[in-house]
């Protein structure tokens, strides 16, 4: 399940179904919303122009019973909440609150942070990770024991971060955009560098496959990419070649390459929603593809020699935020009050399933698309979308 939050209201879509499962209207502005799994419990942040709540407080709201349960104060706003059966953690611009989720909550810790205005943050079974206190560092706390381990992730702030869904692999990136670096939870090294592109961008969304074995990436490029990710070990320094291919995707599931999706008419995109990497006209395939022999040829530049997507597809993006304009009125570019980074999240993806993904934009217009990998005619993996649906409006 996933939360969106609103200007007015609250929005629980289950991603089994596709459908709208709770829908809560507080009759104000959410900035932030975070759900514990399938539970009934929400955190909750004030955000728009007229918030809910303060935005300084963290809200644990009860859904089942429709009342608030739990409550945080802080002394600056808070960006975003992370939640687990026994944690609340709440991110401010430059500090990490861990909390007992118990009643009353129990603080158990305080970290400071560089700079964190879009409320980076992964909250996995065994470890916290979130930005260090220089920018582009990473630290990873563990929290049966409370270790902290710093990685230099990168050189430049922060942008986006995930972990796996087994805890093991970290994927980071940085606000240029053009990398995505991989580590190990067990040591920290780094495993990987995947290549999104040579232009800069602004990385709106990481996504690890359930199985641990693809990466999703998002980006301002309108483009979804699929990585393979490495084998991973405890080993130290070890190998950056060693990427592996899934055989997750059901060997029945086949798409031409040429294939479109249509759903209600919409109009059609002058980007095609396939592209593989034994496709020679697509510029993301992989690196081996991409640049033949210049690969193989040592002392040229990393460009011709890194791990680039096998798969990517164009997803919609709006170049003027609709939440954006129905707060502040038409033509305003003054952040929206209350949301990390000032402008209402899209491009967020997260997996179904090892071969089915869903990218959530943002906005009263709101709407996901459905990814699905499959096998093209060539026998190499493609991507397609089959589907979009509003999730508001009409």
């Amino acid at each position: 399940m996933r939360a969106q939050g609103l200007s007015r209201s609250d929005n629980c879509i289950q991603t089994c179904s596709y459908k709208l499962t709770i829908w809560t209207d507080f009759n104000a502005g959410i900035g932030s919303a975070e759900m514990l799994g399938r539970a009934n419990y929400i955190a909750l942040v004030g955000g728009g122009r007229q918030p809910k709540f303060p935005q300084n407080k963290v809200i644990i709201w009860d859904d089942a019973k429709q009342k608030v349960v739990i409550t945080l104060e802080f002394h600056s706003r808070v960006h975003r909440v992370c939640l687990s059966r026994s944690r609340i953690i709440a991110v401010l611009q430059n500090s990490v609150h861990m909390y007992a989720f118990s009643s009353p909550p129990q603080k158990i810790s305080v970290f400071e942070t560089a700079d964190n205005p879009f409320g980076i943050c992964c909250l996995g079974a065994k470890v916290i990770v979130f930005p260090g206190r220089t920018p582009g560092q990473v630290q990873m706390v563990e929290m049966s024991t409370g270790n902290i381990s710093i990685i230099p992730a990168h050189g430049t702030p922060l942008k986006a971060m995930t972990l796996s869904p087994d805890g093991e692999i970290l994927a980071t990136a940085s606000e240029t955009g053009t990398l995505v670096r991989l580590f190990t939870t067990t040591n920290c090294a780094r495993i990987a560098e995947l290549r999104r592109g040579v232009d800069h961008a602004s990385i709106f969304s990481l996504a690890i496959s359930p199985n641990s074995q693809l990466l999703a990436v998002t980006s301002d490029k309108s483009t979804l990419h699929i990585f393979d990710l490495p084998h991973h070990s405890s080993s130290v320094n070890p190998p950056f070649t060693s990427i592996k291919h899934t055989t997750t995707v059901p060997p029945k599931v086949k798409f031409q390459s040429n294939s479109r999706s249509h759903h209600h008419n919409r109009p059609s995109s002058p980007y095609s929603n396939t592209t593989s990497a034994t496709d020679p006209n697509n510029p993301n395939n992989s690196n081996s593809q991409k640049w033949g022999l210049l690969g193989k040829i040592p002392l040229l530049p990393r460009v011709f020699s890194d791990a680039y997507s096998f798969a990517s597809a164009h997803i919609e993006i709006d170049d003027e935020d609709p939440t954006e304009t129905s707060l502040l009125g038409v033509g305003s570019s003054r952040p929206i009050p209350g949301i990390p980074g000032g402008k209402a999240r899209k491009g967020v993806v997260g997996w179904v399933d090892d071969w089915t993904l869903l990218v959530i934009g943002a906005g009263r217009d709101g709407r996901w698309e459905k990814f699905v990998l499959g096998e093209g005619e060539g026998g190499g993996r493609v991507l397609v979308r089959s589907g979009w649906k509003r999730y508001l409006g009409g």
